[in-house]
């Protein structure tokens, strides 16, 4: 290992000392430290969303500081240290990439074939024996429902086209309006939810990605409404809503028009 990747493993080992450590990380656990993993990850995300390489260089080794937390946890309970994680990646990435490091494997195969056959395997070597064996209970709701999707599809359960997602869309919606109590709308709106997401997976679209990206859209258009109403002598807030509505309008013809 290089001379900065073994600081940083003592670095961890000095903060864990149960004796001359940081009381902080000491009493940490897989569970605590779990959610600022996720939280480092989402950071890395934003950074590369910015372009901001800076940045990107930082959440990166917040994030690596993670996968050491995590490793030295494991070690300190005598199951696994950072070698053995690394050693772990390092032969997972040679068996799912034969075709570069197997001179004996056939290149032809395409390579989403190859992947999820490999993947199949590795998910049977596990002990799982079910299609949707393995997909992480902690991932975000969007990304689970449409991993979910994906694995049904693998076994034969999908729409053959758009047209049977986009009819489901529409009768949970109508299901949603005329749900009436709080439990039976948040059931309706779980089900719309998912239909939504498996008519945008079969149009050929990531969820995930055409989401956050109409979250920047919605982000980038509201800002300007608040500029243009600052420009206008307004006070955003104290317009009526079709005046608000006057003002995304405006914003959304400013706009560049993406080609049909």
């Amino acid at each position: 290992m290089t001379d900065p990747l073994n600081r940083l493993l003592h670095i961890m080992a000095r903060l864990r000392d149960p004796l001359h450590g940081c009381e902080w990380d000491c009493a940490q656990s897989f569970a605590t430290i779990a959610p600022y993993t996720i939280e480092e990850a989402y950071e890395v995300a934003d950074a590369i969303e910015r372009d901001d390489m800076a940045a990107l260089k930082d959440e990166l080794g917040d994030l690596l500081l993670q996968v050491v937390f995590h490793a030295r946890m494991a070690e300190e309970l005598g199951h696994f240290n950072f070698a053995d994680v690394a050693a772990a990646i390092s032969t997972k990435m040679e068996t799912r990439h034969p075709h570069i490091f197997d001179n004996t494997t056939k290149k032809m195969e395409p390579r989403e074939v190859r992947w999820e056959n490999l993947k199949e395997s590795e998910r049977s070597a596990k002990g799982a024996t079910r299609a949707l064996d393995g997909v992480a209970m902690a991932l975000p709701a969007l990304m689970r429902a449409e991993k979910l999707q994906k694995r049904a599809a693998r076994v034969g359960f999908d729409w053959p086209d758009v047209s049977g997602p986009a009819d489901k869309v529409r009768e949970e919606l109508q299901e949603l309006a005329e749900a009436e109590s709080a439990d039976h709308r948040a059931e309706e709106a779980g089900d719309l939810l998912f239909a939504a997401v498996n008519l945008v997976r079969k149009s050929g679209v990531a969820p995930e990605d055409a989401l956050r990206a109409a979250n920047l859209k919605f982000e980038r258009r509201f800002r300007a409404m608040e500029e243009l109403a600052t420009m206008r002598n307004q006070q955003f807030s104290s317009l009526t809503l079709d005046e608000q509505e006057a003002l995304w309008q405006a914003v959304k013809a400013s706009e560049p028009r993406i080609a049909p």
